[in-house]
C-alpha cells in the first residue's frame, strides 16, 4: 500500500473558489443523475489512463457519474459506471467507520488499549504497544513504523502465511506487535498500515467473525453496496479481451501500460487488507460518502450523527481523523475531508464538504495517477458549484 505521506498536501489542483459560492439545489432528486463522461474524456486522454470513473453524491444521493475508457488498456473493452475499482487506502475510512458500529453497541471503546484487546499476545508484546489505544491506531500515533512487512519478510511471504484470512492477521499481528515501535507511541504521527490492520483484527475478535464478512454485513449491506469485494478486481484466466469482466489493474513502465491479470498476487496480501484492498463501483463508494454527508447533516443512518462527526475529528491535535485528513478549503466552506488510495496499481481519491453537502470521488486502475485524478477531482468540484 503506498504511504499516505505524499498526499498530505494535495489540493485539488491551483481551485480557489470563494466560501459563498452557489450551489445547485438537489434535494428531492427526482431526475437521472448527471452524465460525467464528457467532463471526464479529456482528462482520460490528457494523461493516456486505461480507464477513469467519477462521480458527484450529496447527503441525498448521487448527483452525477461517469465512466470513460477500457477495462484492459489497448482493448475494445468499455468500462461501465457499475464497474469495480479498487479503493487502496479509502479502505481505512470504511474500516473506521466498522469500528464505530461496535462503539455504539457498547462492545468497543475508542479508549481500549493493545494490552486488553490482545490479552494472550500481551506477554509476547513489545511493552512500549501494551498502552496504545484503539484511537491512537486509527490517527496513526500508534508508533508503528512506516514499513507495512515484518522485519525481514516479504510481500509474498504475508501471502504464503497458512491458514484464511482472519488466521493470517492474527499471526501478522502477533508479529508486528513483537517488534519495536519507530518512535514512543502517542508522540507523532507516522502513518502505516500496521495500525488499520490492527484495527480490523479487533473487529474480528469483537464481532466473532472475519473483518470482510463483518464488512459486508454492517457496512456494504445496510448501504446496498452491491458491488463491493477485496483484492484484485476480475475473473482470472479470461484471455479473450471481449469477456474481461472488471477493469485490470495497471503498471505505467516509461510509457507501458502493463496490465495486471487478476489473481492471488495482484493485489496487497490479506495481511493489511484492512488497510486498503475494497473494490467496488464508483456508484456504490459514493453510497458510504453519501452516508456520511448524512450524518454531518445531522440525519440518522448506519451510524448516529454525532458519531460520524467523531470519525471527521482529528485527534491529539493533528490533521488525521479516523480514516480522513481533515484540511480547509474555501470551495469547500471550510472543513473538507480527503483520502487518497493505491496499492500502486490504482488510484481513488475522494473530497467531501460537510458545510457544502457536496463530495467528488474519482478512481483509476493505473497506478501512480495523482495529477490525473486531482485534475478531475478539480474539474468535478468546478462544475458542480457553477450549476
Amino acid at each position: 500500500m503506498k504511504s499516505f505521506a505524499a498526499i498530505l498536501v494535495i489540493s485539488v489542483g491551483t481551485l480557489s473558489f470563494v466560501a459563498g459560492a452557489a450551489i445547485k439545489d438537489f434535494s428531492g432528486m427526482s431526475t437521472a443523475p448527471e452524465n460525467l463522461s464528457s467532463l471526464l474524456d479529456p482528462i482520460l486522454r490528457k494523461f493516456e489512463l486505461p480507464a477513469l470513473a467519477g462521480a458527484i453524491v450529496t447527503s441525498k444521493g448521487l448527483v452525477a457519474v461517469g465512466a470513460v475508457g477500457v477495462r484492459k488498456y489497448g482493448t475494445n473493452s468499455p468500462v461501465t459506471i457499475n464497474d469495480q475499482f479498487h479503493l487502496g487506502s479509502d479502505t481505512k475510512a470504511m474500516t473506521a467507520t466498522l469500528l464505530a458500529t461496535f462503539v455504539e453497541e457498547g462492545k468497543l471503546t475508542w479508549s481500549l488499549t493493545l494490552e486488553q484487546a490482545f490479552p494472550d499476545l500481551a506477554p509476547k508484546m513489545d511493552s512500549a504497544y501494551r498502552k496504545v489505544t484503539l484511537e491512537q491506531l486509527l490517527a496513526h500515533r500508534s508508533g508503528f513504523p512506516e514499513d507495512s512487512w515484518p522485519r525481514g519478510k516479504t510481500f509474498t511471504d504475508m501471502h504464503n502465511i497458512p491458514g484464511t484470512p482472519r488466521e493470517q492477521r492474527a499471526a501478522y499481528v502477533a508479529m508486528i506487535l513483537a517488534e519495536p515501535p519507530a518512535n514512543s507511541p502517542g508522540s507523532v504521527y507516522l502513518y502505516s498500515n500496521r495500525n488499520y490492520a490492527v484495527a480490523g483484527t479487533i473487529t474480528e475478535k469483537i464481532g466473532n467473525d472475519s473483518w470482510e464478512n463483518l464488512m459486508q454485513k454492517r457496512i456494504f449491506d445496510p448501504l446496498d453496496m452491491k458491488t463491493c469485494g477485496f483484492g484484485a478486481m476480475g475473473t482470472q484466466g479470461i484471455s479473450d479481451p471481449a469477456k474481461i469482466d472488471q477493469p485490470w489493474q495497471h503498471k505505467l513502465l516509461l510509457t507501458w501500460h502493463r496490465p495486471i491479470e487478476p489473481g492471488r498476487l495482484a493485489d496487497n496480501p490479506p495481511v493489511i487488507a484492512p488497510a486498503g484492498a475494497v473494490h467496488c463501483s464508483i456508484i456504490d463508494w459514493g453510497k458510504f460518502v453519501t452516508a456520511h454527508l448524512r450524518g454531518e447533516q445531522g440525519e440518522p443512518g448506519i451510524l448516529k450523527p454525532e458519531t460520524f462527526r467523531r470519525l471527521h475529528t482529528p485527534s491529539f491535535g493533528g490533521d488525521y481523523a479516523f480514516g480522513w485528513l481533515v484540511v480547509d478549503r474555501p470551495w469547500a466552506g471550510g472543513r473538507a475531508l480527503n483520502h487518497a488510495g493505491s496499492n500502486t496499481q490504482n488510484y481513488a481519491i475522494v473530497w467531501m464538504a460537510p458545510a457544502k453537502d457536496f463530495a467528488v470521488l474519482v478512481a483509476t486502475h493505473q497506478g501512480d495517477t495523482f495529477d490525473a485524478c486531482d485534475a478531475a477531482a478539480s474539474a468535478m468540484i468546478l462544475h458542480y458549484i457553477k450549476q
